[in-house]
C-alpha cells in the first residue's frame, strides 16, 4: 500500500492551485518560445532557468520547467505543421505529413 500512498501524496502536491498555476504558466511560456524557429525545449529551459531561482519552493520550479518543456515541444510542432519549418529536431518528421495536411485544410480540429 505504500506505493498508492506515494501516488496519492504526489497528486496531492501537484494538484494544489499554486502548482497548477505554475504548470499553466510554464506551458504558456514554453509554447510561446517553442513557436520560434531554432529555439527548442532544451534552449528554452536553459534560457529560462534563472527564473526558477526566484521561486521560493523547488516543487513549483520543477513543475514550471516541465510545463516549459512540454509547451516548447508543442510549439515546435505548430511551426512545422503550419510553416513547414521545424522549430526543433524532434518535429522534422512532422513537416512531411503535417504541412501537406495543412495545405489541404486539415491542420486543426
Amino acid at each position: 500500500m505504500s506505493i498508492f500512498d506515494g501516488i496519492i501524496s504526489g497528486f496531492g502536491i501537484a494538484l494544489t492551485p499554486m502548482n497548477l498555476l505554475f504548470a499553466f504558466l510554464g506551458a504558456l511560456i514554453g509554447t510561446a518560445v517553442g513557436v520560434l524557429p531554432g529555439l527548442g525545449p532544451a534552449a528554452t529551459i536553459a534560457l529560462l532557468l534563472p527564473i526558477t531561482y526566484s521561486i521560493p519552493s523547488p516543487v513549483p520550479a520543477v513543475i514550471m520547467m516541465a510545463g516549459i518543456y512540454y509547451g516548447a515541444m508543442y510549439g515546435g510542432s505548430t511551426t512545422s505543421i503550419l510553416l513547414n519549418l521545424p522549430g526543433e529536431a524532434a518535429s522534422v518528421v512532422t513537416c512531411i505529413d503535417g504541412y501537406k495536411m495543412a495545405q489541404k485544410g486539415r491542420a486543426g480540429p
